[in-house]
């Protein structure tokens, strides 16, 4: 992998990280490729691609996700998380944040806890289950529910609705502006801001749709 390529990308994306956070994406990134051989995590196979399709691509999501959390401690939930973008590479540039990572499929929940053991993430964790059953109770529940390439903004805010805490926010990471699933949207769900990213090294658009529930 590419520590040079990455380098210049976090240049680009003006995020200035440790050494230490580098390496430890470098080597999420080996971890998704030897695991991606036996378990299918993701389609795309190619190195070059993966640092920009999966790392790049996720690391476009962390000033904006900072800017909305004010910087402040919060706790995230990656729905349909897959091999953990972005979820674990928010755990790794955001020690703050506290990462769960759900998914309907169990190896790839296991993935993430190996993720997780590997790299010494004590904020990241994977949840084997359907994001339906998680709840917010006993003063749990979510701050952030994120999405990269999930599912419609329909079917992801009223699966992951029941996890959100009071006045938490859901941030759908999509390819082009979604016009017909935000036509789609119920009353109850309120669009407060589109943000147009750039992948460095991607020719190709991609936004985030930030959301949360109707007087929330």
């Amino acid at each position: 992998m590419s520590r040079d390529g990455l380098t210049a990308g976090l240049q680009r994306l003006d995020l200035a990280l440790s050494e230490a956070q580098v390496t430890q994406l470098l080597d999420y990134l080996a971890l998704l490729q030897k695991w991606n051989k036996v378990y299918n995590l993701t389609a795309v196979r190619d190195p070059a691609e993966m640092l920009t399709h999966h790392l790049l691509d996720s690391l476009t999501a962390i000033k904006p996700l900072l800017r909305q959390t004010a910087g402040e401690p919060v706790r995230l939930l990656d729905v349909g998380s897959g091999g953990g973008l972005p979820g674990v590479v928010i755990a790794i540039v955001c020690p703050h944040i506290d990462v769960s990572c759900v998914d309907t499929v169990g190896k790839k929940a296991a993935f993430i806890q190996q993720a997780a053991a590997t790299l010494r993430l004590s904020n990241l964790r994977g949840v084997h289950a359907r994001v339906e059953t998680l709840k917010a109770e006993q003063g749990g529940g979510f701050d952030v529910v994120c999405s990269r390439a999930f599912a419609s903004l329909v079917d992801f805010t009223s699966w992951s609705q029941a996890a959100l805490k009071p006045g938490a926010v859901w941030m759908a990471m999509k390819g082009r502006h979604p016009v017909d699933e935000l036509a789609a949207l119920p009353g109850g769900v309120e669009v407060f801001h589109v943000e147009q990213l750039q992948v460095p090294g991607l020719d190709a658009e991609r936004c985030i749709i930030w959301m949360r529930p109707q007087g929330g």
